[in-house]
């Protein structure tokens, strides 16, 4: 198994250390509290919107895809499901403070965008196979993660899945993201930090 099958099969996983080594430096603080949620807030609406699009087939364990998805946010970004991931684990980052906040920022940075350019390069060539010229049209259109300013103009004019039905499929997520939120708030409230 090379690298990238790797990091794909293990993406839900790979961040927790991160996530352990913010839980336990954090030491939140006023501004950097609400600058943080912005980000997370920003993040997640990124996540939800791609899902509204993408479906359920964002949650699979398979590299592939049943269709090539080119609407809505995925006419800004290839990817807009990582890059919501990097917005969140940074807002994440700066919710938590701590002494080593710009570190363990910068750390967070990295790691996705390693992480992400590895798995990114596995789907490429996957939908590449699948999707062939359709594919290439698309990739030399919208850029990998970092949006465009304006949609893509496509053929794609799939509708988004009901806000609710989307929340189900993101509930995961969420959840995630909640307890981190409630992690780091309690030990700020409690004066819990390292």
């Amino acid at each position: 198994m090379d690298l990238r099958n790797l990091l794909f099969t293990y993406r839900s996983f790979t961040p927790v250390p991160i996530v352990l080594a913010i839980l336990y430096f954090s030491d939140p603080s006023v501004p950097f509290i609400y600058f943080g949620l912005g980000l997370v807030s920003i993040g997640e609406f990124i996540r939800i919107n791609a899902v509204q699009y993408a479906g359920g087939a964002t949650r699979t364990t398979k590299v592939g895809a049943p269709s090539l998805c080119t609407a809505g946010p995925y006419a800004i970004t290839r990817n807009p499901l990582y890059l919501g991931n990097m917005i969140i684990y940074c807002g994440v980052s700066l919710v938590a403070g701590g002494q080593f906040m710009w570190e363990l920022l910068l750390i967070v940075f990295a790691v996705f965008s390693f992480q992400y350019s590895m798995i990114i390069s596995l789907e490429e060539d996957t939908l590449i196979d699948l999707f062939g010229n359709e594919y290439e049209l698309y990739r030399n259109n919208v850029p990998r993660l970092f949006p465009r300013l304006s949609p893509w103009h496509n053929q794609d004019f799939r509708k988004p899945t009901p806000f609710l039905k989307t929340l189900k499929i993101e509930k995961r997520t969420l959840q995630n993201i909640s307890l981190m939120l409630f992690i780091l708030f309690a030990r700020y409230y409690w004066g819990l930090s390292a």
